[in-house]
């Protein structure tokens, strides 16, 4: 079963899953004032404003928190077994929630301040989930 999917037409992060699907990991800059804006949406969060520019992070940063998942009984991470999701902080300045995969034990292998570059994971549906690989 695939992990749980964006719904579609979705009008304020379209542009970031659109992105997804060729692997760019997308970020929003309120023009106004320079502050950096994600989650997506259509309103700064700042100025209340509807002029954010996107742009494209090099998908590089740092583990800021995480928790290991041991059991999950939802059909889509079942079969996973113990997983890591964390909050990475990108060096653009923006903070994603995601998985870091690509350790043997995320028990004892994902730390806070753990370097990490983005690997995607691409769905059925056609976009790609932004997940995080020991850099």
């Amino acid at each position: 079963m695939p992990r749980p999917q964006p719904r579609f037409p979705e009008p304020d992060t379209q542009p970031f899953w659109d992105a997804t699907r060729d692997h760019r990991l997308l970020y929003q800059v309120d023009r106004t004032t320079g502050q950096v804006v994600f989650f997506p949406r259509r309103h700064s969060p700042y100025t209340g404003t509807t002029d954010l520019e996107w742009r494209e992070s090099r998908g590089e940063g740092t583990v800021y928190a995480f928790s290991v998942v041991r059991l999950n009984r939802h059909p889509a991470f079942a079969q996973l077994g113990p997983y890591a999701v964390a909050y990475v902080d990108l060096d653009e300045g923006f903070r994603i929630l995601t998985n870091v995969v690509g350790v043997a034990d995320p028990t004892t292998d994902v730390q806070i301040g753990l370097r990490v570059r983005v690997q995607w994971e691409d769905q059925e549906s056609g976009v790609s989930l932004p997940l995080f690989v020991p850099a």
